[in-house]
């Protein structure tokens, strides 16, 4: 027992103190910045998932592999910015010469402040999305400090975290799961596959009617998103800061 306090003590204080507020390793891939000199239709050229359009880079489809910045760094390059959540999926397109999204301006009701369950489904996913979701627990990220827990059975979650593009095999299953939770109940999209289905989009092996009937209030772009975009994300729908 001794041996393990000296080892604790050693360790010190391993978590990042504030989400919102901590720098990323300049190698990540976050939030591009595109020149507003920038030719679409070349960055389509390279782009598996026709990310670009006269508007900007549609953040919702971007699966962050960074084909277009190798073969155009004159006309886009990734920040190491993780913070590229939004409350509306037409926010997630980044306009050229922009340097950020809008702002989140959707917030849960007050008896969620302090306390906020999530079920997570995978539909069909590569299990990329889910393990970072895994790691917004440990120790580091600690998601569970602001009464964020992820559970089991859905008759206990507040909302369900959607990650991968939805197949047909999963559809019935997620359907059920949301139904499962009690209202009032919210839709979080985490990844590039559950916000446009990702590479996947244009396959006759998903099925995503679900989102034509339900709306999200909460999407987190990545390929996988980052534990600290999960983080921060959530936190400020939360009214956390």
């Amino acid at each position: 027992m001794f041996e393990l306090f000296k080892a604790r003590f050693r360790h010190g204080y391993q978590a990042i103190p504030n989400p919102l507020k901590a720098g990323m390793d300049p190698a990540f891939p976050g939030l591009p910045v595109l020149d507003k000199q920038m030719d679409f239709e070349l960055l389509n050229g390279v782009c598996p998932t026709n990310a670009f359009s006269e508007q900007g880079c549609d953040l919702g489809k971007c699966i962050f592999c960074g084909a277009c910045e190798r073969k155009f760094p004159h006309m886009i390059h990734f920040s190491n910015d993780f913070k590229m959540a939004s409350d509306d999926r037409q926010k997630l397109i980044m306009a050229p010469g922009a340097n950020s999204l809008a702002p989140i301006e959707f917030r849960l009701p007050s008896q969620f402040r302090r306390s906020f369950t999530i079920r997570n489904v995978c539909a069909g996913g590569c299990n990329a999305c889910e393990m970072e979701l895994a790691a917004c627990n440990n120790v580091n990220f600690d998601i569970s400090r602001y009464g964020i827990e992820m559970v089991a059975s859905p008759r206990h979650a507040d909302a369900l975290i959607l990650t991968g593009p939805i197949s047909r095999s999963m559809a019935s299953a997620l359907a059920e799961t949301w139904q499962a939770i009690p209202e009032p109940r919210y839709l979080i999209l985490a990844g590039a596959c559950a916000i446009s289905g990702g590479i996947f989009a244009e396959s006759p092996a998903i099925d995503r009617a679900f989102l034509k009937h339900w709306e999200a209030c909460l999407f987190i772009p990545g390929c996988p998103a980052h534990p600290l975009s999960i983080v921060s994300a959530i936190t400020q729908i939360m009214g956390i800061k």
